[in-house]
C-alpha cells in the first residue's frame, strides 16, 4: 500500500529580534519575568515593514526542498497552512508556487488556525495514499501574526510572533504515516481570532479605528482544554496502531503554553524531554511552530530513522489535529 513519509524539512524566521525588554518599555511594567517563568519565552521574531507571509513561506520551502534533495519540478502539490494569508484571495500557496517556479504542481491554502500545519500534513498524506499521481507534496505552516497585533493589548502582544516551517512528503511503500485524528470544538469559534476582513465584518474605517481588524481574545479559553484534548487524542491514535504513548520518541506540540505541554506529557506518563520546544527564542508562531520545532530537532540530530514522532496541534475554532509518523529520512 502507498504510504507517505517525511523526507525533508526547513524553516525560516525574520531577522528582526524582539526581546522581552521591548515590552517592559512598551507596557511600562515587568512582563519579562512572567514570560520567562511561565512560558519560557525570552524573545521572538517579527517581520519588518516590507516582509510578509509569502516571504517567510518561500524561504522555508526552499530550505525544505533542498533538505529533501529533490527538484522543484518534482513537487506535485503545495499546501500552505496559515490564518495570516498574503491576501484574502488568491491563495498564498499560488504565490509560493510561482516564486519557486514549481510548474508541475497544484496548490491550495488551508485554515484551521494554529492546528493548520498538522491538518495540512494529514490532508497531504491522504492525497499520497489515495492517488498515485501525487508523489511529492510540500506542506508549509506559516505565521505573520505581528501584522495583526494591538501593541496596547498585553494579553496578545507579548506572545505572538512570526515564522515558517515546511516539510516534504514522499510516496513510499514502507514505513511513514501511522495514523491521525482531527477534532473541533466549534462552540469556541467566537472566543479568539481576527474577526474583521471577511464577509461578516468587511473592513471599513470604523472597524480600523476600533482596532477590530486585529487579533482579539474575546473570552479566556479554559486552560485545561488543551491538556485534556491533547492527551485524549494522542491516546486514541496510539490505540489505533497498538502502541503506547510511552513508545513515541518525539512529541511536537502547539507551543503557546509550556505548562500545557508538561501537563499533557504527565497525563501520558511520558518524560518531558521527549517534547522538543523552541518557544524561548521564537515565541508563539501559530501554525508554524510545529514544523519549526521539527526542523530544529532534525538539524540538531535528535531524530533517528525508525523513531516514532507525534504532531499535536490546536488553534482557534477550536480546532485540533494529531498525526503520528515513523521516521525514515533515507527513503
Amino acid at each position: 500500500m502507498r504510504n507517505a513519509v517525511i523526507i525533508g524539512s526547513g524553516s525560516f524566521v525574520p531577522e528582526k529580534i524582539v526581546p522581552n525588554s521591548f515590552f517592559n518599555k512598551l507596557l511600562n511594567e515587568d512582563v519579562d519575568t512572567w514570560l520567562k517563568d511561565n512560558l519560557t519565552i525570552e524573545e521572538r521574531r517579527w517581520c519588518n515593514e516590507n516582509e510578509s507571509t509569502a516571504d517567510l513561506a518561500y524561504n522555508a520551502s526552499v530550505s525544505a526542498i533542498n533538505n529533501a534533495n529533490i527538484k522543484v519540478s518534482d513537487i506535485d502539490l503545495i499546501i500552505v497552512a496559515t490564518d495570516t494569508p498574503e491576501y484574502i484571495s488568491p491563495s498564498t500557496a499560488s504565490i509560493i508556487q510561482h516564486r519557486l517556479n514549481a510548474v508541475n504542481c497544484g496548490t491550495f491554502d488551508l485554515n484551521t488556525a494554529c492546528a493548520g500545519f498538522v491538518t495540512a500534513l494529514d490532508v497531504a498524506t491522504k492525497f499520497i495514499r489515495g492517488d498515485e499521481n501525487y508523489n511529492h507534496i510540500l506542506v508549509v505552516g506559516v505565521y505573520a501574526m505581528s501584522k495583526y497585533l494591538d501593541l496596547t493589548d498585553k494579553k496578545t502582544v507579548t506572545l505572538f510572533a512570526d515564522g515558517a516551517g515546511a516539510v516534504v512528503l514522499k510516496s513510499s511503500n514502507g514505513v511513514g504515516y501511522l495514523t491521525s485524528l482531527l477534532h473541533t470544538d466549534g462552540q469556541y469559534a467566537d472566543w479568539m481570532g481576527i474577526y474583521a476582513g471577511g464577509t461578516h465584518f468587511p473592513i471599513n474605517k470604523e472597524l480600523i479605528e476600533n482596532k477590530d481588524h486585529l487579533l482579539k481574545f474575546v473570552k479566556k479559553i479554559p486552560k485545561e482544554i488543551n491538556p485534556a484534548t491533547w492527551s485524549s487524542m494522542i491516546t486514541k491514535c496510539c490505540e489505533r496502531v497498538k502502541i503506547s504513548p510511552t513508545e513515541i520518541d518525539h512529541y511536537f506540540f502547539t507551543q503557546i503554553n509550556i505548562n500545557s505541554i508538561w501537563e499533557t506529557l504527565d497525563k501520558l506518563n511520558v518524560p518531558h524531554a521527549r517534547a522538543h520546544t523552541i518557544m524561548s527564542k521564537y515565541g508563539y508562531t501559530g501554525s508554524a511552530c510545529i514544523p519549526m520545532a521539527f526542523d530544529d530537532a532534525r538539524k540538531k540530530n535528535k531524530m533517528k530513522d525508525g523513531e516514532i514522532v507525534c504532531f499535536m496541534g490546536s488553534g482557534g475554532g477550536l480546532a485540533f489535529a494529531c498525526s503520528i509518523y515513523k521516521m525514515n529520512f533515507k527513503t
